[in-house]
């Protein structure tokens, strides 16, 4: 199977580069090349971020109700390729394809649908005193998304900044760049005007530093690690744009003692190996009251061996490979350093038994985790659950606090009143109370290195406006 494409998108056509390098796409359940996509350059950025501000003035002057049906013409477009777009991620990141199908294409469907609403009941004018205040589309936006998640991370980008009149260039991961060209194809099929989305792939030191160092970009949306955030902030400020970052997490899941414990440690182990851990939501690190500390652990560990590892288009999978062969080594390092530092294992390991191909890692529990050690600080972004215990409310509090990260996490306690309580003490962006589904019109973001700004519904369009007053 050779999925290679070979062009951009650019000023609504297909255009073919005029440099000749490629980036491989690997399949990483096996290890095989699946094709290539080329690689940009800083010209090609310059032509696509040229084409989004030729086209701004038109697109922000459109009726909020034909930019509607525009995003309405791409959700039936997108939705018409829902069986691809979970093969296409299953090759290219290794979900099972039955995950793939149920978040990696639904979950992009159901933001977009949220946001044909939107784009049709834009923001009210406001009078103050002799001020009539508007808000405006901020301009041309620069979206540089990650591989974890690659569909729904543009769309949750894409779709607010077009229904807010904004254009945009799209830097699509070069690990998971696949999908976006089904994006782009449901695109040209809506029938967008020209230069309002343009596609470039290629690196980000090349082509992320170009649209992040842009003059004619006026807000950069990046999700990425924390470091990647941090240079293109750097690149950003240097010309005064706006950024919106969703960074890194390592997320806690607090169990109290009046919990339903089989069902939040259940719960919990799913989140936390959701796409093989390569999640910045997931729940990490399961905190749990002392005197159910063992309990939880024999469930966790009962939990974990249930998840069986290969091919991602077997029924049976539950947890596909990591993304690459970097990303392997990288977990398996971490968890070893976690033995090292007095952590004690539970199930898995890095000496657990694998598929003899692919990137596998096994699900994994770690007992004894110390809250200050690198096993609960740094984001592994793999299968692999710290467990902790805490004496009470204060103390889970505390330690569930002690991240430089603040993006997701979870309360579990028979008393709504109490858990609500802890939720409100945690200094996190979202926390889901006794699982509680997740919400695609709240806002999703985080406190701390996990980001500046917010993505989905309202608050995630405000990112896009800016706001004018005029005085009378």
């Amino acid at each position: 199977m050779d999925l290679t494409r070979t062009a951009f998108y650019l000023d609504g056509r297909w255009v073919t580069p005029a440099a000749t390098d490629t980036i491989p796409v690997e399949n990483p359940a096996t290890e095989q090349l699946l094709g290539t996509v080329p690689a940009g350059t800083t010209g090609d950025v310059d032509r696509a971020v040229a084409a989004a501000r030729t086209a701004f003035d038109s697109w922000a002057a459109t009726d909020p109700a034909d930019r509607a049906a525009a995003l309405d013409r791409l959700h039936a477009a997108l939705a018409a390729r829902t069986d691809e777009i979970a093969r296409t991620v299953a090759l290219e990141l290794g979900t099972p394809l039955k995950v793939a199908t149920r978040i990696q294409a639904g979950l992009p469907l159901a933001v977009l649908r949220s946001f044909v609403e939107l784009a049709s009941e834009p923001p009210a004018s406001q009078v103050i005193g002799n001020s009539l205040v508007v808000r405006e589309p901020v301009g041309v936006v620069g979206a540089i998304t990650p591989w974890n998640y690659p569909l729904h991370q543009v769309v949750a980008k894409l779709a607010p900044a077009l229904a807010t009149g904004c254009t945009v260039v799209l830097k699509p991961s070069e690990l998971t760049p696949l999908v976006a060209y089904l994006l782009f194809d449901a695109i040209d099929e809506a029938g967008l005007p020209p230069g309002v989305v343009n596609l470039v792939t290629g690196t980000g030191p090349v082509v992320g530093e170009a649209i992040a160092a842009h003059p004619d970009v006026d807000l950069v949306s990046f999700t990425g690690s924390t470091t990647t955030g941090r240079r293109i902030s750097h690149l950003a400020a240097d010309r005064i744009a706006r950024v919106a970052l969703e960074l890194g997490g390592k997320s806690a899941n607090v169990i109290l003692d009046d919990a339903d414990l089989a069902t939040a440690v259940k719960v919990g182990v799913g989140n936390a190996f959701l796409n093989s851990g390569q999640t910045c939501t997931a729940w990490t690190r399961m905190l749990v009251h002392r005197s159910r500390y063992d309990d939880a652990l024999a469930l966790a560990a009962r939990a974990a061996d249930g998840y069986r590892l290969g091919d991602p288009f077997d029924a049976a999978t539950r947890l596909g490979p990591l993304v690459s062969g970097t990303q392997q080594q990288r977990v398996r390092e971490h968890v070893t350093r976690g033995l090292a530092d007095g952590a004690r294992l539970v199930s898995g390991g890095p000496d657990a038994a694998v598929p003899d191909r692919g990137h596998f890692v096994a699900p994994t529990v770690l007992a004894d985790v110390d809250p200050d050690s690198p096993l609960a600080q740094e984001e592994i972004f793999g299968p692999v659950l710290a467990v902790i215990p805490f004496d009470d409310d204060d103390h889970a509090v505390t330690i569930a606090n002690n991240s430089r990260y603040g993006l997701a996490g979870a309360v579990w306690s028979g008393d709504d009143n109490r858990a609500l309580a802890v939720a409100r003490r945690m200094r996190t962006g979202a926390v889901d109370i006794n699982g509680a589904p997740f919400n695609p019109l709240a806002p999703f973001g985080g406190y701390k290195q996990s980001g500046i700004g917010r993505e989905l519904g309202t608050f995630g369009r405000e990112e896009f406006l800016q706001t004018k007053a005029i005085q009378r």
